[in-house]
């Protein structure tokens, strides 16, 4: 569906670039018409490519991430806030947002996420700190779909806590020699190349590290093991070594030892992107179990009518709105150039939980049904436990905040 070769896309894109038009005024994110015209052509991606084949790719553990991806790369949905120079549509990170809404409406959590991986996680500093050459050879295929990328960030010991990274790159004439390994890799096995975190020097932990544009066929990568998840099953992920593996300097992402800055902020744009995915689901689930719970008859009547059910429901469906209210908040104030480190984390955290609250609480309302694997609600059961763990643990959100409000006690 290579929607880039239709006249109404090509109009579509124009007036989505064109003046104001193309740009959000913070009080309509996803409801403006340029949004639900972006919206709706990806919902048709959805409906014809990816949701009917769904749980094949959910029992099989992965889903063809290079076929898909260049379906959503012609139709230019991989590249919605990068520069058209690039490939890109040159739009505004509200427009990445409401990508990531509508992604949610594919019918599990591990796709969405590994095209928020592609789209939005591994190319943010690349594209705002890489040189024109680096762009070209990796984010202009990643943005056409004709490459898979995957994150490198964390590792056995240090997953939130990025500053306790071990993987080395080590500078010798032109070339940097790389030696460590990944962990919880998305995408990791059917990746082109990684944006790779790694300490250069032997400099302060937050002052010490740089990003790296690694291709994945290079000697000494080896793809130690697929990963078998508890969710997020058709998402492939990998664990992954490096011996001695040689890049060229030119694949520096930026300045040296600004790695873990950069990565930072790559992590506003990942938790928001994050958040957003989730909300089409939350709304689904709960949708899903008032129709379920109004057929469903236990004690001669509909399990809906109990009170402890409709207002449980109610109560969830409010949460969904105010995760929704902050999130379009700080999405508003980072297309104004602020920094919203702390309203990020703090929708993170509040998605990650809302998340366990609604699948748990709609599995309960289905009861036995909802422990089988032949409904949605158990798949996100499953799927969305993640929430509140990658990109960043609750605990670590939590101390993000802390230290946003001055009450973190020093060291």
């Amino acid at each position: 569906m290579a929607l880039r070769g239709c006249r109404r896309w090509a109009s579509l894109v124009s007036a989505l670039r064109g003046g104001s038009s193309g740009h959000w005024d913070g009080r309509h994110l996803g409801d403006t018409p340029q949004h639900r015209d972006l919206r709706a052509a990806l919902r048709k991606i959805i409906d014809k490519e990816i949701n009917p084949f769904v749980d094949k790719w959910e029992e099989e553990g992965q889903f063809p991430a290079h076929k898909v991806f260049k379906i959503l790369g012609q139709a230019g949905f991989l590249g919605v806030d990068k520069p058209t120079e690039y490939g890109g549509m040159g739009l505004d990170f509200s427009y990445s947002i409401a990508v990531a809404e509508e992604l949610g409406n594919i019918r599990c959590g591990g796709i969405p996420m590994a095209i928020g991986v592609q789209a939005g996680m591994t190319t943010p500093a690349l594209t705002r700190f890489g040189s024109d050459e680096l762009k070209k050879q990796f984010l202009v295929p990643t943005i056409a779909g004709d490459s898979v990328a995957c994150l490198g960030i964390s590792e056995t010991g240090a997953g939130s806590d990025v500053a306790s990274i071990k993987t080395t790159a080590v500078r010798k004439g032109d070339e940097y020699i790389i030696n460590g390994g990944k962990m919880w890799t998305t995408s990791g096995c059917q990746a082109d190349w990684m944006c790779l975190l790694a300490n250069t020097s032997e400099g302060p932990p937050h002052r010490n590290k740089s990003l790296i544009c690694l291709p994945m066929n290079l000697p000494g990568i080896h793809i130690a093991k697929k990963i078998d998840k508890l969710g997020m099953r058709s998402s492939d992920t990998a664990q992954i070594f490096f011996e001695d593996v040689r890049v060229p300097c030119k694949n520096l992402i930026g300045e040296e030892g600004q790695g873990f800055t950069y990565q930072m902020l790559q992590f506003q744009e990942e938790r928001l992107w994050g958040v957003a995915a989730a909300l089409a689901p939350l709304e689904t689930l709960i949708q899903e179990t008032v129709e379920y719970t109004r057929q469903r008859k236990a004690f001669g009547r509909a399990v809906l009518h109990n009170q402890a059910v409709h207002f449980r429901l109610a109560e969830l469906a409010t949460d969904v709105e105010l995760l929704r209210s902050l999130l379009y908040r700080s999405v508003a104030l980072y297309v104004e150039g602020n920094d919203v480190t702390k309203y990020a984390s703090m929708a993170k955290l509040k998605a990650g939980r809302l998340a366990r609250e609604v699948s748990d609480s709609c599995l309960q309302f289905w009861g036995g049904m909802g422990f089988t694997s032949e409904v949605l609600v158990s798949r996100f059961y499953r799927d969305f436990r993640l929430m509140s763990i990658g990109g960043g643990t609750d605990e670590t959100m939590l101390s993000i905040i802390c230290k946003y409000m001055e009450t973190l006690p020093s060291k």
